[in-house]
């Protein structure tokens, strides 16, 4: 059975494989104004700041994204997947205003492993390798986004939807909903 920690070894890893396959860290990515280092620094900025303010959970740091994006990841992903392999993450839990009380390990899930999935894509498409993400997933995080649609778009962290063909695959629709044209290409890449 697949479990939290079993989706983030897969995904991070698939996000890991991308991050030592990049050679031009300032390639332009797919978010506006964002480099291939960006998609990177994005994930370890926000991240340590989620579990310090919600579970009390300080995560070892690694060096500056700009110094060295590759250990910067690579420092992150192993110490979230050691407290998601760890027995007594079970039993703890992340406390977020808007979310109220939530378990860790789904916590961890939901916004960071899923966002890991979404900025594989990113980074794929900045820097000219494999952009494929997994199907069933692409489907589990689409349909939950669209049940709450409307709460995304007035966060912010989502733009406008990127309409798509009505017979785009799943993939496609979801970089789509997120604000993503499907079709982006890096001038770089």
């Amino acid at each position: 059975m697949d479990n939290a920690a079993a989706r983030h070894r897969r995904y991070a890893g698939a996000f890991t494989d991308r991050v030592q396959g990049t050679r031009d860290w300032d390639a332009p990515a797919p978010v506006e104004g964002w480099t291939a280092r960006d998609v990177v620094r994005h994930l370890v900025e926000w991240f340590p700041g989620f579990l310090a303010t919600g579970a009390s959970i300080e995560l070892p740091a690694g060096p500056p994204v700009d110094d060295d994006p590759v250990t910067a990841w690579t420092t992150q992903t192993v110490a979230v997947q050691a407290l998601l392999d760890d027995p007594a993450t079970a039993g703890r839990v992340l406390t977020n205003p808007h979310l109220g009380e939530v378990p860790l390990d789904e916590a961890i899930d939901r916004f960071y492993t899923a966002d890991v999935v979404m900025h594989t894509w990113d980074l794929a498409r900045a820097t000219g390798q494999d952009d494929r993400l997994d199907p069933a997933f692409c489907a589990q995080l689409l349909a939950g986004m669209e049940a709450m649609e409307d709460v995304l778009r007035a966060s912010g962290q989502f733009g406008p939807a990127v309409p798509v063909p009505a017979d785009a695959d799943v993939q496609a629709r979801l970089i789509g909903f997120i604000g993503r044209d499907p079709g982006w290409t890096s001038p770089r890449a």
